[in-house]
């Protein structure tokens, strides 16, 4: 893709026998947030790692902001903002002075580094805590001042992953908040999350991987709709046991009638244009408790393509 942020073309990592990334071609445009999302073991974090230029790539070509990622990859790192999940500022360092640090890595003076740092930690309203000590943060001060960091040396491309996992929905809105106000800059977001809620708000296409592989690729609400449809019904049975017979024939139903449908514990979550046919059916049913209509979601879509299996 001629001006894209990121090329991926027949893009294969392997780690000895063991396939990580498997023939994966991806175009991402400049501009835009992109999502790369998957369960634990889906390939995603080795894909970060060779888009940061941190891992090499074992077959394929992969191009970050027009560089490859072989020659170039020192180029490539000057030009990316990365926010780990985890949390690794300095505890030894104050807030102010963990920015100068990583700011130095850059290349960046003191004088400027030191107006950057004021900027940043204005925008992510950490101004009053600029002398606090790390360990004096709350976890969602922390996540903001490592977004801050990630965002130092004015980078093209600001690669998160799984930013806001733990925080509170008041930090989990500011980091969304930054994420945005980076985008309508005119840059560039590949973000990872195990938030299908967080993907659906933020990305304007999103990838859905497992086991090294594409599944789905495209805009999140023109997924939802192409592959389960706009609208979801839940059928709640009363307890297990006998009034399991309630689901067993919802199940038999759908299968005859080929509606999608999904098998959770204690119901069934229907999806399509015939949801209301197969409720009308079951309505009166007295093993049913509770018949609850939605829209349908990304995380329903999440899990019909890659499963209910918990991965480790």
């Amino acid at each position: 893709m001629k001006n894209g942020a990121i090329s991926a073309k027949s893009l294969t990592k392997n780690y000895g026998e063991f396939c990580a990334v498997n023939n994966v071609s991806l175009e991402i445009p400049k501009g835009i947030c992109f999502g790369l999302l998957g369960p634990n073991g889906a390939g995603k974090t080795t894909m970060i790692q060779m888009i940061q230029a941190s891992s090499p790539i074992t077959n394929g070509k992969l191009e970050v902001l027009g560089m490859d990622t072989i020659s170039d990859s020192r180029e490539i790192r000057k030009k990316i903002g990365v926010i780990p999940q985890e949390d690794n500022l300095d505890p030894d360092f104050s807030v102010r002075y963990n920015l100068l640090v990583y700011a130095r890595y850059f290349g960046i003076g003191l004088d400027e580094a030191k107006e950057k740092a004021e900027e940043l930690l204005k925008k992510v309203e950490l101004t009053d805590k600029a002398d606090q000590e790390i360990n004096n943060l709350s976890g969602g001060m922390k996540r903001r001042l490592i977004v801050a960091r990630g965002m130092i040396n004015e980078p093209e491309l600001l690669i998160l992953d799984e930013p806001t996992t733990g925080l509170d929905p008041q930090a989990r809105h500011s980091v969304w908040d930054q994420i945005r106000i980076f985008k309508n800059e005119g840059k560039t977001v590949l973000l990872t999350t195990h938030y299908m809620d967080e993907a659906e708000i933020l990305c304007d296409e999103l990838a859905i991987m497992d086991s090294g592989r594409i599944l789905i690729q495209g805009n999140p609400k023109e997924l939802i709709k192409k592959t389960i449809g706009d609208n979801a019904a839940e059928l709640v049975a009363l307890s297990f046991g006998k009034d399991e017979e309630t689901l067993n024939l919802v199940e038999k139903k759908c299968k005859l009638m080929k509606v999608s449908f999904s098998r959770v514990t204690d119901r069934i979550i229907l999806y399509g244009k015939e949801i209301e046919n197969i409720i009308s059916e079951f309505k009166d049913e007295g093993n049913l408790t509770d018949i609850i209509r939605r829209r349908a979601t990304l995380e329903d879509v999440f899990l019909n393509l890659t499963g209910r299996q918990l991965r480790d």
